[in-house]
């Protein structure tokens, strides 16, 4: 590709930027409304974290540009295993999220269907049905799933960047510093408990360098794009989160399905913030279009690997992984039937942390396996020194996030990734097999005491 066609800098940033704020934030307000203001540290913690989690990818993604992302960065320094559980605890993740993406889309639902609203066992059908329904849609393939959800993010964007800048005009001091710590939680305590939530909507960042082989001078633009999205991705956060809380009453903001079409009423009328809760639901219904369709891709591109069953490979005559979609939409009803509950915004922060915690998993295999991609690749002097201090920096968050992500979370997240342990026990044999196979035909033997070395064998 010629260098005039390639994405330069600014491009790329807004990329990133875009494929973050995607619907993981329109539920946000009011959980983080239930700590407090306070929850705004957690922002600030949470945004220095992702932009070293971001930066380490970029390194990761250049030094090491075979297919597989996490998994095989992961690979490069705990074996096939790793691979593996990366791509398994990554599959988990996206199942997850995707439950909570389904309960934003129906909590923004509910003003226009109260029927859903009426009872925990109507949310949860209205969960099940669009889950069901947008895997449905994705039989048609990847092209008519990337032209929607191109269109149907901005569902987000445009109100949440737009209160950023004009939201101000209704902000109210006094109201912001009420709600500082309505529930007089211990500092730490109170940050740390939106840390996860604040992370939850930063997830996604890890494919920030997947495509840098169309960019203009990857070794400098992809780790700037990868800092500038997300640094600008956290300030569009920080910011409307915050002007939120000097709008709305924060016990009225904390109890809201619907937080953004409340502001929006708010600071407008309420045909205004009807018009916002259709733009979220049709973004909630983009976004999860597109996460059922990527994660039907990672369960294909594991079972390609010999790593998932062979069903999660076959397509239909337009390129989907029919069964791999309806077998984790099966899934999906089961998560969301598990965590069905009273509060919607209870099972949102349930889900939201369980998903955080399988995704840090392999977060932390693919950032500690950069000090031996450099290795690797030679890298040595300041460069590693750098890499080496900010990926330090991401994993000491990753290791936060896990133990902000709560007890429950944990302790449900370790027997998941257990028992991804006991699945990959059925398949290593085929692995070690197949390395031995390879090291057979790739390392011949050349006889010790023969004097001279046949060039092609040097070679």
């Amino acid at each position: 590709m010629s260098s005039n066609k390639k994405m330069g800098l600014m491009q790329l940033t807004i990329i990133v930027a875009v494929n973050m704020m995607g619907s993981g934030i329109i539920m946000l307000p009011a959980n983080l409304a239930q700590v407090g203001t306070i929850s705004m540290l957690s922002w600030l913690v949470t945004a220095v974290g992702s932009m070293a989690i971001a930066y380490a990818f970029a390194q990761c993604g250049f030094l090491c540009p075979r297919s597989g992302g996490m998994s095989a960065y992961a690979e490069e320094a705990h074996g096939k295993s790793a691979f593996f559980m990366a791509s398994y605890t990554y599959y988990i993740s996206l199942a997850i999220a995707n439950v909570a993406i389904a309960i934003s889309a129906v909590g923004y639902a509910v003003p226009f269907f109260p029927w859903l609203g009426s009872s925990p066992v109507h949310i949860c059908i209205g969960v099940i049905v669009l889950l069901w329904l947008t895997s449905f849609a994705n039989f048609g393939g990847p092209r008519l799933t990337g032209r929607i959800g191109s269109v149907t993010v901005w569902g987000v964007i445009i109100p949440v960047a737009g209160l950023c800048v004009i939201g101000w005009f209704w902000f109210k001091p006094d109201l912001f510093m009420a709600a500082w710590n309505p529930h007089h939680l211990p500092f730490g305590h109170a940050v740390s408990s939106s840390i996860a939530l604040t992370l939850w909507a930063f997830l996604g960042m890890e494919s920030a360098c997947a495509n840098s082989d169309a960019v203009d001078n990857p070794k400098k633009n992809v780790p700037l794009a990868c800092l500038l999205g997300t640094g600008g991705a956290a300030i569009i956060y920080i910011l409307s989160t915050a002007v939120m809380q000097g709008i709305v009453p924060n016990a009225e903001l904390a109890s809201s399905t619907a937080p953004f079409g409340m502001v929006f009423a708010e600071m407008f009328n309420p045909t205004v913030g009807l018009v916002v809760m259709v733009l979220a639901v049709i973004a909630c219904i983009g976004s999860l279009l597109g996460w059922q369709f990527t994660i039907s891709q990672v369960s294909k591109a594991a079972a390609d690997a010999g790593m998932f069953p062979k069903f999660f490979s076959k397509l239909n005559r337009a390129d989907a992984p029919v069964l791999g979609m309806c077998f984790i939409a099966a899934v999906q009803t089961v998560m969301a039937l598990m965590t069905i509950s009273p509060n919607l915004n209870k099972q949102f922060e349930v889900l939201v942390n369980l998903a955080v915690f399988t995704n840090v998993v392999p977060y932390v295999l693919a950032l500690s396996a950069l000090i031996c991609i450099m290795k690797k690749s030679g890298i040595t002097g300041r460069v590693y020194q750098r890499n080496l201090l900010i990926c330090m920096v991401a994993l000491i968050y990753s290791f936060y996030g896990l133990y902000a992500a709560g007890m429950s979370a944990v302790f449900w997240g370790a027997l998941v990734t257990i028992a991804g342990y006991f699945i990959y026990g059925f398949k290593a044999y085929d692995f070690e097999k197949t390395t031995i196979v390879e090291s057979e035909i790739t390392e011949p033997v050349v006889d010790p005491d023969e004097k001279e070395l046949d060039p092609v064998m040097m070679l």
